[in-house]
């Protein structure tokens, strides 16, 4: 009973040590406060979670290994809505060549300013970071962001790593030459350079884009299930180098604790359970023409109801096409 009790003692202090640890690590860069012209407050809670294809941290072998190539700076890879509310969780995926208004802003580099105009989403990133994106997401939505999460490919390999790999299965086999993907059909124990391959493949996919998006869903809610098995959130061995995994590459907003930071895990987690819907915004057009090449046109009045529902913490009867 003694060498018990000792046991439990150690593993609570190295977890409530490893929770001081990284609630003072936490990257908190963006503010969300910043911008004049946002949406009012709405019900319940909306994370922005964002997948960059920040090389941040990783060597020349590195990318190559990945196959991220290297180029500078960021885009994103992926962005979610992730909506919390008395209805349960509800993600719901933006294609990233989806065909929006970007606001008119200012370059943070240069201070020139630019007017309002169409642009692919992902644009937004690159011309003024998550500031933009996250005015950009709010301006064609109407929904209000409430706390904005960001992982790189670097801290993205090493949680997957951390944890042991996730379990991911495939109804075919999938080879893509651009991301690295090989997988025979079946079910699959990815560690984090298949796990980024599988994230990030597209090529692949019959909906190109949108079957991406929904690969990013699935795969997001199985490595959070996975993160809360008591094999390592009990695991002061494991658990520690799962977070510092994270920390590494990880933007948070100025106000986003470690406390917030676990209530977005849980609700991703929670989709897994069955608590929840994994979608894409509705969509009208793929591949349609712009000036800026191949788009996603969103079907506005679909998409405007979801928003509405998703404002006012209603429960989500938006149904994808199949």
């Amino acid at each position: 009973m003694r060498t018990v009790v000792v046991l439990v003692s150690v593993l609570l202090a190295a977890s409530g040590g490893t929770y001081l640890w990284a609630d003072s690590k936490l990257h908190r860069d963006v503010d969300l406060d910043k911008a004049t012209d946002r949406p009012p407050l709405g019900k319940g809670t909306n994370y922005l979670i964002v997948g960059s294809d920040s090389r941040k941290g990783l060597s020349d072998q590195a990318k190559e290994d990945l196959h991220t190539g290297s180029a500078d700076g960021g885009r994103t890879d992926s962005m979610i809505v992730l909506h919390t509310g008395a209805h349960g969780t509800t993600m719901m995926s933006l294609p990233r060549d989806s065909w929006v208004t970007i606001p008119s802003h200012i370059d943070p580099e240069t201070g020139k300013h630019y007017r309002a105009a169409k642009n692919k989403l992902n644009a937004a990133y690159s011309l003024g970071g998550p500031d933009l994106l996250v005015r950009t997401i709010e301006h064609n939505t109407g929904l209000r962001i409430d706390h904005y999460a960001e992982i790189g490919f670097g801290g993205f390999v090493g949680v997957v790593n951390a944890v042991g790999g996730v379990e991911m299965c495939v109804n075919r086999h999938i080879k893509d030459e651009k991301s690295g993907l090989d997988l025979t059909k079946g079910c699959h124990t990815l560690d984090g350079a298949k796990a980024l391959a599988f994230v990030r493949q597209r090529h692949q996919e019959a909906q190109g884009d949108l079957g991406r998006t929904k690969n990013q869903q699935k795969f997001l809610a199985a490595l959070a299930d996975k993160a809360a098995t008591p094999g390592v959130m009990a695991n002061p061995f494991k658990i520690y180098p799962t977070v510092s995994a994270a920390l590494d590459t990880l933007v948070v907003d100025k106000d986003m604790s470690l406390r917030t930071l676990l209530s977005l895990f849980e609700a991703m987690r929670s989709v897994t359970a069955g608590d929840g819907r994994r979608l894409n915004v509705p969509v009208g057009t793929l591949g349609f023409r712009t000036s800026k090449g191949s788009a996603v046109k969103w079907d506005v009045p679909r998409a405007k109801k979801l928003f509405t529902e998703l404002r006012e913490d209603q429960r989500v009867t938006f149904t994808e096409k199949p």
